[in-house]
């Protein structure tokens, strides 16, 4: 049978309007039905459960373990008959279709996998058509969208690489190479001809300014250049790179997005429904305590929206962690405290030579004493200690005499206990002023008995320790200068033969002038009680802030840092911190050590199941249940103990075998 030429002319064309027609039919069913990409949960892996050396007995299906009471039962591996309803021994588990909406997962080390399906149905597949999905996570008040999935068809990716075919063949018809604007030929004839010192540049790399070729040749090199262009063609070219832009939206509608995707796929064969496992890790925060997961996408027909996926129903993760295993009772410390209580600071005074009278204006005086009033303000409004006494000390520096120079310390220190003693009297007034009470009812400033504080006075004399570090620091002193220093001072045990014997060396003056004034300092030694104790120690107990500090780690899953805080401690709160990093070893030497209670029972079950001692975990565990019956729902959110539960059916009545 022949068909006429008309006949086949129309064959595409009827074929393209049947693939339309195919296509519109389907997309009407989609809308129609309202059809969507759905999430799922896939099977529940034990991919939390760390891969760990077992014990060198065979895995059994059936074991005995014992109670708390002592007596023994029979733990077997069973699923239920879907008839009877009965538990029934088997070999092995197998997986299940999950269709729940919800699921708990484990946090470990901070961390948590966030493992769900997209599932989209083949009604929705098309090979014209990409559709991209856009998972949103909700976490707290925050929402987050994910990496996108793209399913491409084969049709519509061909149509993406077509579009970038075409777009190359107009960037190929942009000249790059500069010198096609020019006829070459033409100029080279021209500068061989008429200018030939020019021409000899053609292979001499040697650069040649404007204003030289100008005044060489007169002609500018610009001018010479524009002569002999292909004007047209280079219209022509400037337009195609200004055209760049529009051509590439053009012919490509649909780019092909590289980054921000989690998976694009091209879907040759349409034979089913399309499922992928996406995988989302996420760090965990305080409060967190479960994340939703949400679907939403659009199907694409080149750069057109065909149809806007409904969004999904959430699916929701709730997350269990072991810092909600942590003890928050609050622990003590002894802590012994003390009667009487000291504080001590130094100030610089300058002082003219040989007075001992306060010249505020002299130096950084101003500065030093306005500093130790403020101390000694604080120290009389403390509300916890009151003043016995403060002691003045002063130091002079070595010139003149030994015997003179103590005499000056001592009346320096005299003149500044005098000026703060006066200080302390006019700060009193004036609060009483204030406030309108008298002196022994202002409690926070109230000496004993109302006695005045008493200053003592000491001098310290000449201040030769200082010196000999400021020698030692002083970057104007050469090393023969800190030499002869050293020599003379070793030499030399009188005070005053030794400044006799430095006032004849060169660095005398800088001596004199810049470390002497630095010597002349002024200790303050405050000796204070504490207001209302007798006794000269009390020993009381105090909340004990780094352990606290280390639980609150805990609870806030800053595992690293509890263990820094805890480590010393060695009690529970530090088994759950190191079984919460996988330190299964050292937590499991602290917890054999301790009492036992649900907690640890608990926490030692988890420890079992990670290392593959299967009977010890589900004994403890059962242990854990039996004192307290709320383990029981905690053990389907830990997945070491939730795998136990599934296997041997341990929320089942056991068989008592005594």
């Amino acid at each position: 049978m022949y068909l006429s030429n008309s006949i086949r002319l129309l064959l595409p064309c009827l074929l393209l309007l049947c693939c339309s027609c195919a296509q519109s039919v389907k997309l009407t069913d989609i809308r129609t039905r309202e059809l969507s990409a759905r999430l799922s949960l896939p099977p529940r892996s034990e991919r939390y459960v760390p891969d760990m050396p077992v014990d060198d007995v065979p895995r059994r299906d059936t074991m005995t373990v014992t109670g708390l009471d002592g007596r023994q039962v029979l733990i077997m591996r069973a699923i239920k008959d879907d008839e009877t309803g009965e538990m029934v021994a088997t070999e092995q588990l197998s997986a299940a279709l999950v269709t729940a909406r919800f699921r708990n997962v484990a946090e470990r080390h901070g961390k948590v996998d966030i493992e769900f399906q997209v599932i989209v149905p083949e009604r929705m597949q098309d090979s014209r058509w990409q559709l991209r999905f856009h998972p949103d996570m909700f976490i707290l008040q925050d929402s987050v969208r994910l990496e996108d999935v793209i399913i491409t068809g084969s049709d519509y990716r061909k149509g993406q690489l077509r579009g970038y075919e075409q777009y190359e063949r107009f960037l190929s018809k942009i000249i790059t190479d500069t010198t096609r604007l020019y006829f070459m030929h033409d100029l080279e004839v021209f500068l061989e001809r008429n200018i030939p010192q020019l021409y000899a540049f053609k292979s001499d790399s040697s650069f040649v300014s404007d204003e030289q070729f100008l005044s060489v040749y007169g002609v500018s090199e610009q001018e010479a250049l524009d002569h002999y262009r292909k004007h047209m063609l280079t219209l022509v070219n400037e337009r195609r790179l200004g055209r760049r832009g529009r051509m590439m939206a053009r012919y490509v509608k649909a780019p092909i997005v590289t980054e921000g995707i989690r998976l694009d796929t091209v879907i040759r064969d349409v034979n089913g429904d399309f499922v992928f496992n996406y995988v989302q890790t996420i760090a965990t925060r305080p409060k967190l305590r479960k994340v939703d997961i949400v679907l939403s996408g659009e199907i694409y027909e080149q750069d057109k929206v065909l149809y806007r996926v409904p969004r999904s129903e959430p699916l929701t993760f709730y997350i269990s962690s072991l810092s909600t295993l942590a003890d928050n009772r609050e622990k003590y410390r002894t802590k012994v405290i003390e009667r009487s209580a000291e504080e001590n600071t130094t100030c610089y005074v300058d002082f003219h030579q040989g007075r001992s009278d306060i010249d505020e204006t002299l130096g950084h005086n101003a500065e030093e004493m306005g500093r130790i009033r403020h101390n000694l303000r604080e120290l009389l409004e403390n509300e916890v200690f009151d003043i016995d006494s403060i002691v003045v000390a002063a130091f002079s520096s070595p010139e003149g005499s030994e015997e003179m120079n103590r005499r000056l310390s001592r009346s320096r220190a005299s003149s500044i206990a005098d000026y703060l003693d006066g200080f302390i009297e006019s700060y009193r007034d004036s609060v009483r002023r204030e406030n309108g009470f008298s002196i022994d009812e202002f409690g926070n400033i109230r000496h004993e008995q109302g006695r005045r504080i008493p200053f003592l006075t000491r001098s310290l004399g000449e201040n030769w320790r200082y010196l000999d570090v400021l020698v030692d620091s002083d970057p104007e002193l050469s090393d023969s200068d800190r030499q002869s220093y050293r020599r003379i001072c070793s030499a030399a045990s009188d005070c005053d033969v030794r400044e006799s014997l430095l006032s004849h060396e060169p660095y005398y003056l800088h001596l004199r002038t810049e470390l002497y004034p630095r010597l002349r300092t002024v200790t303050f030694n405050f000796f204070l009680h504490r207001r209302g104790m007798v006794k000269d120690t009390v020993h009381t107990t105090e909340i004990d802030s780094l352990y606290m500090n280390g639980v609150q780690a805990i609870r806030d899953r800053d595992y690293e840092s509890a263990v820094k805080m805890l480590s010393t401690y060695r009690d529970y709160n530090t088994a759950v911190a190191y079984v919460a990093l996988d330190r299964n070893m050292s937590a499991l030497q602290i917890l054999e050590s301790l009492e036992e209670t649900p907690q640890v029972n608990y926490l030692m079950a988890i420890l079992y199941s990670r290392t593959g001692q299967e009977r010890k975990a589900v004994e403890r565990y059962l242990r854990a249940c039996e004192a307290d019956p709320q383990m029981v729902h905690r053990g389907n959110l830990d997945p070491e103990i939730s795998s136990l539960i599934k296997a041997f059916n341990l929320n089942a009545e056991p068989i008592d075998i005594n």
